[in-house]
């Protein structure tokens, strides 16, 4: 089993999620702190306001080139810095990046999942 892996923030909490990482930018709506069961949430990786914004106006067609710019802010000082927190979590254990995105496969979470990867 892959010590890395994306899930919508709705699903279940499962035994095997190990750290739960909350990586969208704004809590998701309807979903109380405690049951959402968060261990880390680095509001620094997160796409910026600007980028999520465009990229929800172009759709899913767009990815590619979302995940180009989205790629640029993950090497900003700050981000950089909390990716290589994100890659010590990965490295001691199971790691489960949440969102509440229904296209997970083709959001910022796929992004990180590849960079980390």
């Amino acid at each position: 089993m892959s010590t890395l892996r994306g899930r919508r923030i709705y699903e279940a909490p499962s035994p095997s999620d190990g750290k739960r990482v909350l990586v969208d930018r704004l809590w998701p709506r309807g979903l109380s702190k405690d049951a959402a069961h968060i261990d880390v949430w680095p509001k620094s990786l997160t796409p910026s306001a600007e980028l999520r914004k465009w990229y929800h106006a172009q759709g899913p067609d767009a990815f590619e080139e979302f995940s180009s710019r989205y790629e640029a802010e993950l090497a900003a000082p700050e981000a950089a810095a909390a990716l290589d927190e994100l890659r010590k979590l990965v490295a001691a254990g199971p790691v489960t990046l949440l969102t509440a995105s229904k296209d997970v496969e083709h959001s910022h979470v796929a992004v990180l999942l590849r960079v980390l990867g």
